[in-house]
């Protein structure tokens, strides 16, 4: 999403780390060409030129001119300035965070009332839908009780849809399906919810192709009767400038508690999405980072930061990968190297959860210096052919590489669309990584031996 952006604030950086010392001057050249890099990337104009300001100000002080590295010191505060912009660092968290920590109660109660409705808003076509179901499963995920309601009793398949969800998830879903007031909706989904023992209830209303004021008033008798702990505007970060005027139109209706960002794995340029925080001066909660129902998560303002200005969120790919690979495999496969049995079925394990992880152009982003790293798709496609190759074979022959002669081979090749060649390389890939990890292996038990390192368990 803010590839663009992010390409162009690295290019002013690495200018600026060259400058031994800096002058009035240079930091405003520098400055500028950070304000046409907001701009062109669809950041509001006023939230722009208030962010320069800002920068400036600070930038020019004695803080930076006098030290040691002054280049340096601005990029510093251009994260500090960026990270602001889109919320702030938070000492109990990050938004969403905090959002998850108090679903289940309203504001103010104590933390066993067994109630907390949360109601998503936005106009058609943003996500919203899509986004209660994510919603809902994560919260799932934090042992809460969730129940979703249809209160989109206009799009055609809208409660299709979000039963769909409901049964992927594993979330049950309250529908009146041919009923019109959401309102009477919404006070029957509030009663099944108390008799099902479900504590969030998050409700699915309409949107609308543009803003009208029915469907404004319409989500005010609902908020007068659910008195909602959450209030949150789904926007498509793609929508444009637009997207300010959405969030403050809303907003001034709604008074609403926070903003859920989707599509952030777009190519869209995503700066109006900044603006809609400054704007309305309200928290952007979530992010929706990909299609599948496991993509959307907290949104963390030093994280996102960091990943723009080339910085990377190595954090956030760690918990990525502890949600990915399950602990009690990843013993079993140090048990399988250590006594040299690994076999192409343990192989196509490991692919497989490595692409749990995402795609591998988003990976790398989260490392520093590695967001543009070329010809990321090759890496993709490469990946899809190995896990192609070794489906194609029999269980016996993932077990028994060594059985595979010219004919199974060329059998191989035909059933994954590739070639004798390619099957052939695979072979030698992992053969290759199997003599590495025997020989990772011995050293491990020579220095468990001599007492210079401890035998190590992956999980423990």
């Amino acid at each position: 999403m803010f590839d663009s952006l992010s390409e162009k604030l690295q290019s002013v950086f690495k200018n600026l780390r060259g400058y031994g010392k800096l002058t009035e001057k240079n930091v405003a050249d520098a400055l500028r060409e950070v304000r046409v890099a907001l701009l062109e990337a669809d950041v509001n104009y006023k939230v722009a030129k208030d962010f320069i300001e800002r920068t400036k100000q600070r930038a020019l002080g004695q803080e930076v001119l006098n030290s040691v590295t002054p280049g340096q010191q601005i990029i510093k505060i251009v994260h500090d300035e960026l990270v602001g912009l889109m919320g702030g660092t938070e000492s109990d968290g990050a938004p969403g965070g905090r959002a998850l920590a108090t679903a289940g109660r309203p504001p103010g109660t104590a933390a066993t009332t067994p109630s907390g409705n949360w109601m998503m808003v936005g106009l058609h076509g943003c996500g919203k839908t899509t986004t209660c179901g994510k919603l809902a499963k994560l919260l799932a995920k934090q042992g809460r009780k969730p129940l979703l309601v249809a209160c989109d009793v206009y799009r055609p398949a809208a409660i299709d849809q979000l039963e769909t969800l409901g049964q992927q998830v594993g979330v049950p879903v309250f529908a009146m399906r041919g009923e019109t007031d959401v309102v009477k909706i919404a006070k029957q989904a509030t009663s099944f919810a108390q008799s099902q023992d479900r504590n969030v209830i998050i409700f699915d209303t309409a949107g609308r192709l543009h803003i009208d004021e029915e469907l404004v008033q319409e989500l005010v008798r609902m908020k007068e009767v659910l008195a909602p702990q959450e209030i949150l505007l789904v926007a498509d970060a793609a929508t444009g400038q637009e997207a300010v005027n959405i969030a403050e139109h809303f907003d001034k209706a709604l008074s609403i508690t926070g903003l859920v960002l989707t599509k952030l794995d777009g190519d869209a340029r995503g700066g109006a999405a900044l603006s809609m925080r400054a704007v309305t001066g309200k928290p952007i909660k979530f992010a929706g980072v990909g299609e599948k129902l496991d993509d959307l998560e907290a949104f963390q303002a030093e994280r996102m930061a960091g990943r723009i200005l080339g910085m990377g969120d190595v954090v956030g790919l760690v918990e990525k990968a502890q949600d990915a690979f399950d602990a009690k495999n990843a013993e079993e496969m140090q048990a399988k190297i250590a006594d040299q049995s690994l076999n192409l079925e343990d192989f196509l394990s490991q692919l497989q959860q490595l692409k749990k992880l995402g795609p591998l152009e988003n990976l790398l982003g989260m490392l520093p210096g590695m967001g543009k790293m070329p010809d990321l798709s090759v890496g993709e496609s490469q990946l899809k052919r190995v896990e192609a190759i070794i489906q194609s074979m029999t269980p016996m022959e993932r077990r028994r590489p060594e059985i595979l002669n010219a004919g199974r081979r060329t059998r191989i090749a035909c059933g994954s669309g590739t070639s004798v060649a390619e099957v052939n390389d695979v072979l030698k890939q992992f053969n290759a990584m199997k003599k590495m990890m025997k020989e990772m292996g011995k050293m491990q038990k020579a220095m468990t031996r001599k007492g210079v390192m401890p035998n190590l368990r992956l999980g423990r």
